[in-house]
């Protein structure tokens, strides 16, 4: 009786250690599939899964592991170049996301400035808005044909400023938006003088992030060339043979895991330096 006891109390507590684990591990992956699910939305890739980029970078893994497998003959080195393969789908999607936001910065301020020139020639807001499919940026037009679309089938301004915000998934977009909201909330005959004043805004902050980002690309690019050319050395040797069998001892496998670690602690430290602010979407 007392063993049976005993038994039940173990399995007890093992059911209640392991629904903690998943259910732990169940909101860490949450949290990292809606990082990912942001990361495609700032680049304008809504079509796009979240299962999909990560079968993308499992698929690159794989190949970078065969290719330099099969060049090396060594495992250790394939690995290693197989985890740099998987990271480049990711690194390609941070530099979609930075180039689609900072393209957005400069489309905004003409983008405010047709929505002046409409309201200023007797427009409502909403058809002002939805202008904007027609005379808008380019890079804003498909946000804004949807947002047409929307509000010749509902007639529910809000509503469509709502999905308009999603699909932008902008900072700088989050801010004009909520302006007109206000505006077409509150009512007055400001709105002309409030749209002037946000577009001069919009476009000194992006004239000074320009001049911050040349001035600093130079000093990016140079550490990302100092972080590659090693990686970049060993794949070259990778390719005369018996190269690298010095890697296929426990001293060599110590010394790639050491310089990855270091590549990347120089990489985040570099990236950490000479990053810009970033506006968070806090009216999301």
């Amino acid at each position: 009786m007392g063993a049976f006891l005993g038994l039940v109390l173990g399995l007890g507590l093992l059911l209640v250690l392991t629904s903690s684990t998943s259910r732990s591990a169940r909101s860490e992956g949450a949290q990292n599939r809606s990082a990912l699910r942001r990361r495609l939305d700032a680049s304008g890739l809504d079509d796009v899964s979240v299962t999909q980029v990560l079968a993308t970078c499992l698929g690159s893994g794989l190949a970078g592991l065969v290719v330099m497998l099969v060049i090396s003959g060594t495992p250790v080195v394939a690995a290693a170049f197989g985890v740099l393969a998987a990271w480049l789908p990711l690194g390609a999607l941070g530099r979609r996301a930075a180039g689609r936001r900072q393209s957005l910065v400069g489309c905004w301020p003409d983008a405010v400035d047709d929505l002046a020139s409409a309201v200023r020639a007797g427009m409502s807001l909403p058809d002002a808005v939805g202008a904007l499919a027609e005379r808008g940026p380019q890079p804003l037009r498909p946000a804004f044909v949807r947002f047409a679309g929307d509000y010749r089938v509902t007639g529910a301004f809000g509503l469509c400023l709502d999905r308009l915000k999603s699909d932008l998934s902008d900072p700088v977009g989050d801010r004009v938006i909520e302006a007109l909201r206000l505006a077409r909330d509150v009512g007055g005959t400001e709105l002309g003088r409030l749209l002037r004043t946000l577009s001069a805004v919009l476009r000194e902050d992006a004239r000074t992030r320009a001049e911050l980002d040349a001035r600093q690309g130079w000093a990016i690019n140079a550490a990302r060339l100092a972080v590659a050319a090693p990686w970049a050395t060993l794949a070259f040797l990778s390719v005369r043979p018996g190269a690298l069998s010095a890697y296929n001892s426990a001293g060599g496998l110590v010394v790639l895991a050491i310089a990855a670690g270091l590549s990347a602690l120089a990489y985040v430290v570099m990236r950490r330096i000479g990053r810009l602010p970033v506006d968070e979407r806090v009216l999301a």
